[in-house]
């Protein structure tokens, strides 16, 4: 009988092959064989199963191990090959400050003169903030910030950044870089949101071996409460300005805020200021409220329509909705108006937006780092009426020195990553890329 050795033989078979093993030694015992056919037990057992002789060894080899180790239980007295294996974790979920350091890990292999492959900005993020994903989580976590792996004329491929985010950011950091060498004093605003679930709590805390002492922290997230507040370095959180409510589920923060809530907080805010600001804040959805709702690729053919005629711009019956896009896309204004900005505008004030994904320029989100620490250290009772009072009672704590530097923080980086784009852009400046002919040379596919 032939025998298949390159197979894995798990738990189940294993068990099988030893009570047939078992088996031919009682029937040589029993029915009076010769000696030579107990001394060949493992042999026959092996020509009887269709594996190897030396497979049975190592089966005969556990149990005696079973039986000469008191620690083994008869659960695990036959194991599985690679049962034990574990697979790397994919992860793609990871917060706002280490998304900060995905990104700056790339820039720094640039302004080494490196080249920044997957495994070696796996390797650093895991000196950096024990990531604990693999390669390809590196990879989905690129793709998610809209880096692009391109080809260039040789055909080395280079890790890039899209090109539209590299603009907003260094329009935004030389905004604010002229501001501060201009000698400009009014105060800058910054503002954001954030969330703290009902059962926020300390990761770590030491307890006993049995775990049977410290808090019983509650199994999954709780309700969640979502927090919007504004603040400066001159003067700390405005007063007035803080709008805390529950969330009616545990998804993202973001579904939560619609434009409206934020609109009327928004002006609520500025009426609250004694002087004009400069205000910064991101592109989160209700921020971004166009003053003029231009058409989009998934508009009907009646509304383009509607559209093009309060424009004022003429157009046949005849005319397919192809062609309707067309005029849309010559017609519609080339810079975005936003509501919130033209409001502030009408005050006195003037907007500055955040580029995509970089929270850190924003030092509210140091700010919540510490907001979110206390409720942590103190919520013990874990109800939701609990948390809402501990929040009220860390922002309240929150001083004016806790601003400065926050944003002294926030502006050193600011001023340093300036200062690095021109570098950045001597050492991306030789390398010409092919284009892609499959890919879209449009920067915006929402609007038309």
């Amino acid at each position: 009988m032939a025998t298949f050795t390159h197979h894995d033989i798990h738990s189940q078979s294993k068990k099988v092959i030893y009570q047939v093993y078992v088996f031919f030694k009682k029937l040589s015992t029993m029915e009076n064989l010769s000696a030579e056919f107990f001394k060949k037990t493992q042999k026959i057992t092996a020509e009887a199963c269709g594996i190897s002789e030396r497979s049975i060894q190592n089966i005969v080899a556990e149990v005696k191990k079973y039986e000469n180790d008191d620690t083994l239980t008869p659960r695990s007295l036959f194991v599985s090959p690679r049962k034990s294996y574990k697979r790397k974790k994919v992860m793609i979920d990871i917060d706002d400050f280490n998304v900060d350091v995905v990104r700056r890990t790339v820039h720094e292999f640039y302004d080494q003169g490196k080249y920044p492959t997957s495994q070696k900005i796996c390797e650093s993020m895991r000196k950096k903030i024990n990531f604990e994903g693999s390669k390809s989580s590196v990879q989905r976590i690129l793709r998610s910030l809209n880096f692009k792996y391109k080809k260039c004329c040789n055909g080395r491929k280079f890790l890039m950044e899209r090109n539209d985010i590299v603009a907003l950011r260094n329009t935004f950091l030389r905004k604010m870089c002229n501001l501060r060498s201009s000698g400009y004093t009014r105060p800058v605003i910054y503002l954001d949101e954030t969330w703290v679930n009902q059962n926020h709590s300390r990761n770590h805390i030491w307890q006993n071996d049995m775990d049977s002492e410290g808090f019983k922290v509650p199994a999954g997230k709780g309700g969640r409460l979502i927090l919007c507040h504004a603040g400066a370095a001159k003067f700390g959180f405005i007063c007035g300005s803080k709008l805390i409510f529950w969330s009616k589920n545990d998804g993202d923060y973001h579904s939560q805020m619609n434009s409206q809530i934020f609109h009327d907080w928004f002006q609520n805010m500025l009426q609250l200021l004694d002087e004009p600001c400069v205000i910064v804040m991101d592109n989160a959805p209700y921020h971004s409220v166009l003053v003029e709702n231009v058409p989009k690729s998934n508009t009907k053919k009646s509304d383009v329509r509607k559209w093009l005629s309060e424009k004022g711009i003429d157009f046949s019956p005849t005319e397919t909705l192809a062609e309707l896009r067309e005029k849309v896309k010559m017609a519609k204004p080339r810079e975005k108006r936003y509501q919130l900005d033209e409001l502030a505008y009408q005050m006195g004030h003037e907007v500055i937006r955040l580029p995509p994904y970089h929270c850190q320029y924003n030092p509210i989100e140091l700010i919540w780092a510490q907001v979110k620490g206390e409720v942590a250290t103190k919520n013990t009772t874990f109800k939701i009426a609990d948390v809402e009072k501990l929040m009220h009672e860390a922002i309240d704590a929150v001083t004016t020195e806790n601003w400065e530097k926050s944003v002294r923080h926030a502006e050193q980086l600011q001023n340093k990553d300036f200062e690095k784009e021109g570098f950045r852009d001597c050492i991306l400046e030789p390398i010409i890329l092919t284009i892609d002919p499959n890919c879209s040379s449009s920067e915006d596919e929402d609007h038309l």
